[in-house]
This record gives structure tokens, sequence and C-alpha cells, in this order.
């Protein structure tokens, strides 16, 4: 709406808005970026479970500015008031949105379509949103599965997002937080994790690992084991290299030529790697290492004895690679979307790159704890979107092992 020389707009938020001080990052966006604002009305909630209720009417010298204030409001879950279809466009090739298509988040996120709020199925970030006109359904869709004359939406008339800190925190794991610190007393924590995994093994959702190959290199594969063969452990995501050394370390006790009953460099052990994908890529893979009595202990082979999946994505990096992984990184990036649905928890162990790639697949309800000895992989995993998890600065080894204890 015009007017004078200013353009405004009335937008509303809901939830806990003072508490998460979202109405204050709300108000310095606007100012911020070259806006004013005004409250029409504010009904703070009672009581902390009581949602607060905001109608801010911004205004700005042109069209653009308020674009660009209205789009960052969004983000923060502010809806512009008069509900407003979403806008369609049709893809002109596979593989392309249309331009302008609405960039998802992580967050819960609903489209607005014949007079009815609908959620976004299968919601992640650096998405778009295709919409199905047979089912009158939405879905979120990465790039590469566009297809030429689907619908896609683009802007964001008709599209609400659930504000950050409700999605993140509409869960029961009490100890969800975005602080990093190395000062946590990780033993509470880590038992509340426990009772988290005993919750999901009777229940149809799923814990999924995704594990580094420190978890072989600190003696740490044990304890990831008993997780395994307790049935708390669903999936594991990983690359080629927590495999190899995991089988290297069953062929010649070793993790990268370091013994791993004497932490001692062993001689000629550097080969003991390539010696260990060598053998499994003869045998067919590790499902035939493990049937044919050539693979006997650790993490693979309880994995094939216990009924629980694992996927292993490649890089350029790795030797081999063994013959089970997935060196397509799209492919292995869809398989990996398609199998997080069901997940509940998800716990990272010492790999920035697959804790990150993994993240970027989770909705914002998903609880994700990012255990790692370095802080800057936990914060560099929230400064990508991943703003749910919370991060146990501590050695793997140490973590598995309490884990292990209190289950």
């Amino acid at each position: 709406m015009t007017r004078g020389n200013h353009y405004d707009s009335i937008v509303r938020l809901h939830g806990h808005l003072i508490d998460s001080l979202t109405l204050a990052k709300v108000f310095d966006e606007i100012l911020d970026r070259g806006g004013d604002y005004e409250s029409e009305e504010i009904s703070i909630g009672r009581t902390k479970k009581d949602l607060s209720i905001a109608k801010i009417r911004v205004t700005a010298p042109d069209p653009e500015i308020l674009s660009s204030i209205l789009k960052r409001l969004h983000q923060l879950g502010a809806s512009v008031e008069h509900e407003e279809e979403i806008v369609l466009e049709k893809a002109k090739m596979d593989g392309v949105f249309p331009d302008g298509f609405y960039a998802t988040t992580n967050l819960p996120t609903e489209v607005f379509y014949q007079s009815e709020w609908r959620a976004v199925e299968n919601i992640g970030m650096d998405c778009g949103v295709e919409w199905d006109h047979e089912r009158l359904k939405a879905s979120s869709i990465k790039m590469n599965d566009v297809k030429k004359d689907h619908d896609y939406v683009v802007g964001i008339q008709g599209i609400r997002v659930q504000p950050q800190n409700e999605a993140i925190h509409s869960n029961k794991f009490r100890f969800m937080n975005s602080d990093v610190s190395t000062e946590k007393p990780k033993g509470i924590y880590i038992k509340q994790i426990a009772e988290q995994l005993r919750t999901i093994k009777n229940s149809d959702d799923e814990a999924i690992f995704v594990c580094g190959p420190a978890v072989v290199h600190t003696g740490a594969r044990d304890y990831l084991c008993q997780l395994i063969e307790g049935g708390y452990v669903h999936r594991i995501f990983a690359g080629n290299a927590l495999a190899v050394h995991d089988i290297e370390a069953a062929l010649y006790g070793t993790s990268l030529g370091v013994s791993l009953a004497e932490g001692l460099n062993t001689s000629g052990g550097h080969r003991n790697h390539l010696y260990a994908i060598n053998t499994i890529r003869s045998l067919g893979g590790i499902k035939k290492a493990v049937e044919q009595g050539i693979l006997k202990n650790g993490i693979m082979y309880s994995c094939i004895k216990h009924d629980c999946s694992f996927l292993l994505a490649g890089s350029i990096r790795d030797d081999g690679p063994l013959p089970e992984v997935i060196t397509d990184a799209v492919q292995a990036q869809s398989m990996m979307r398609e199998k997080v649905k069901k997940a509940k928890l998800v716990v990272m162990l010492s790999t920035m790159l697959h804790s990150i790639a993994v993240g970027n697949l989770l909705p914002a309800s998903v609880q994700t704890v990012c255990v790692d000895i370095s802080p800057s992989t936990v914060t560099k995993l929230m400064d990508r979107g991943s703003h749910q998890a919370m991060g146990l600065v501590m050695d793997v080894e140490a973590f598995l092992h309490e884990l292990c204890e209190y289950l």
C-alpha cells in the first residue's frame, strides 16, 4: 500500500516473541534495512506456555526496500496480514526452478492455497516448493529434482514459516540450545541423550549416527558396536574412511597403521588400509566379507549382523573406494534425504563435512547433537543453518564410553 511518499504493509507474528527476542530482532531488521514501524497490536502471553501475538505496520520509502524488509521478516516467522494464495510458475526445463522461486529454510513451512494453510512436506533448507494439483500437497524439492512443466512456488506471498525458537524447542529434549562451550556439564547431557535413545528404540522413530574415522582412530569403535548391537542405532551415515579404518582394525588391529592395542606405529602399517580395501574389493563387498567369515568384528560387521543400515558417501580424497561407497555426490545426497525422514535424533561424531551435509537435510525439529573435540565444528554447522544443533566439545571416545555406561 502507498501512503504519501511511503509504502507500507502489515505483518503478524505469533509465538514466544519476548523471551526468544524475536520481536526485538524484527524491530532491528526493519530499522537496519531503512524502514520504520508502528506497533498496531501486541498481546503478551501471561505464562511461559502462552503465545504472544504482534501486529506491526512496516513502512519504507520505496517498494524495493519494503520487499527486502518483508523477506527478512518472513524468515523470522512474520506473515503479511492479508492472506493471499501462493503464486505458482511452471519450470521451463528439468533441473531449473522458475526465476524468483521461494527458497526454503529448515523451519516448518505452510502455503496458503484455496483458502487453506497446508504444511510443506519433507521440509529442508535450500530447496524449492513444488505444488501437486492432484494431491493438493506442497513438498520441498532439491534443484536436481525439478521437472519441466511442474508448478513451483515463486516469491513469498501465501507462505508462512514457524519461528525458529518454536520449531527448535517444540520437542521435549530438555537440553536443546544453541550454546557451544567447553564448560558444559556433559554428564547430564549424555544421560539425556541415553534416555532419548531408549525412547526412540521403543518407537517408530529412528536414531541416526553420522560418524567420522576418528571413531576408529580414538579406539571408540567397540562402544559404537555396543550401541548398534543394543538396537540404539538405526542408521549410520559416513564416508569411505570410517569403513576402511574400521575394517583395517578388524583385519590388522591398526588404524592408519597405528596399533589400537598399544598406540604405536607398526612396521609397514601405513599400507594396512590399502590392503584392507583390496581385500574387501576382491571379495565383492563388505557384506560378502562378513558372510565368508573374513570380517569378524567392528562397526561394519555389527551393522550387517544387527540390521543397522549404513550409507557411505564418497569424496575426492578416497582410496579405493570400498564397493559400497556411493561415489556420485548428488545420488548420495538424494538417498540421505530420503533416509532421514523418520529421524528423531541425529548424533554427529567428529566429522565436520558429513555433519554439515546431513545438517542441511534435516528439518529444524530434528534433535541434533554434534560431538567434536573442536568447538569450530559445531559452530560451522550452526552457521550453515542447523541452528537446532547442540554441541558437546569433548573427545568422541569419552562420549561414546559414557553413553554406553548410561545405557
